[in-house]
Formats: C-alpha cells, sequence, structure tokens
C-alpha cells in the first residue's frame, strides 16, 4: 500500500513576502474600482474562503461569477510575476531534500493540500524548481472548497481513481504549519505532521493533535519517517 503525502505550500515548502497583497490589491481594482483597504486572513485557508472575505470586506457582493473572476485573475497575475516570485522569498530549509526523497519512493504519491489555486501552486513550486516532485493532478486546492477538510476527501478520490488503489485515513498524511492544517486532517480524515515554520510553535500544534511535530524540515530522515509514521533511526 502507497502512501498519500499532500504537502500544504505556503510557510511549510516556501515563504513569498508581499507579493499576494499586491496582487490582490490590483486585481480588486481592476475588476470591481475599488482600492484595496485590508486585507483577509490567509494562513491555512482557502483562497475562496479569502476571496470572499476581500469582497465582504470592502462591501462587495459576494457572487460566484465574481469570486470566480477574482481567482482566475489573481492565478492568471501570478503567472505574468513568476519570475519575481524567487527573488522575493525562499525554500524552506531541508524542503527541496524532503520532497526529492519522497520523490524517489515507489510506495509514495506526493501531491500538494494547499489553499492556493493550483495555477498559483504550480506557479510558486515551479519559481523554486520544486514542481518535478510531486503530481499536482491528484492535489486539492483552494477554489474546491471554502473550508480546508474536505480537501482531504477529494485528493484521496482524485489519487484513488489515477493509481487504481484506495487510501485511508492511515495512509494518507498532510504536513502543514498551520493550526488549520492540523484541522484539516483531523476532521478530514489524515494523519498530520506539523511543522513550526509559521505562526504556530510546537506546543499549539502538539496541542492541536498533530501525530508528529517538527521545528523545521532540516533533518530529512527524521522528517521522511515522521511522514511515513516510521520508527527507528
Amino acid at each position: 500500500m502507497r502512501t498519500l503525502v499532500l504537502w500544504d505550500v505556503d510557510h511549510t515548502l516556501v515563504s513569498i513576502k508581499g507579493l499576494t497583497r499586491e496582487i490582490y490589491g490590483g486585481v480588486l481594482l481592476s475588476l470591481t474600482g475599488v482600492e484595496l483597504a485590508t486585507m483577509a486572513v490567509m494562513g491555512g485557508r482557502t483562497e475562496r474562503a479569502i476571496i470572499t472575505d476581500v469582497l465582504r470586506v470592502h462591501g462587495l457582493e459576494v457572487d460566484a461569477e465574481l469570486v470566480e473572476a477574482v481567482a482566475e485573475a489573481v492565478s492568471r497575475e501570478y503567472v505574468v510575476r513568476s519570475a519575481e516570485i524567487a527573488g522575493r522569498g525562499f525554500v524552506r530549509e531541508g524542503a527541496r531534500e524532503v520532497l526529492g526523497v519522497l520523490a524517489g519512493r515507489g510506495d509514495v504519491v506526493q501531491s500538494l493540500l494547499t489553499g492556493n489555486t493550483e495555477a498559483i501552486a504550480r506557479t510558486k513550486l515551479g519559481a523554486f524548481g520544486l514542481a518535478e516532485f510531486v503530481d499536482f493532478s491528484v492535489g486539492a486546492y483552494g477554489m474546491d472548497d471554502l473550508d480546508r477538510p474536505p480537501l482531504v476527501k477529494l485528493a484521496r478520490e482524485r489519487a484513488a481513481a489515477k493509481y487504481g488503489e484506495m487510501f485511508d485515513e492511515e495512509s494518507t498524511v498532510l504536513i502543514g504549519d498551520t493550526l488549520d492544517d492540523v484541522r484539516a486532517g483531523r476532521e478530514g480524515g489524515a494523519r498530520v505532521v506539523g511543522v513550526a515554520t509559521g505562526t504556530s510553535t510546537v506546543d499549539e500544534l502538539k496541542r492541536a493533535g498533530a501525530d508528529h511535530v517538527l521545528a523545521d524540515l532540516s533533518d530529512t530522515a527524521t522528517t521522511v519517517r515522521a511522514v511515513l509514521d516510521l520508527s527507528g533511526p
């Protein structure tokens, strides 16, 4: 039985400073004529939820057509500005090494469970040379649902359809840096590895119910053991 490994992107694999707010500001002004006054809380949330909050806080009607239009425009702008990403961000320590080890295992299917749209996730990982390590087609993304927990089931279904085998709670693992990542795994049906490289501390991730918690991804062997729930050196 293979393990379905689902990575969060922002502050787990990569960190990028300031670009999202800039892009949302330009898109909001272009599509609605309204200047961005405040940005929604982003950590651990889906793009659909973030867009919904941005529209509401600016007094704009939240209708499906506008939400989709904003998502498409934000995704396009990320692609247009992809050359900026590497200069404004960095790969989290150890992320490239762990991705490479897991990608080389025949008993692992490696993808994403992220609040980003698929296009944004592809662009971010591509900018840092990480896209080759994951199968984007079986991931779950920020326009798939307002909330994060249902994305776990969706990713499992996509992986099962492609690889012809079932992935259950024991054979699915989610790696992320926020309490919402932990909640997604607990409620959605996956083991959870918390990584304290965002705003949540090791203790907070433990209290939230993560199965394993790491300070970062710098120790490749330890991280792989946690992801695959293995014991030993």
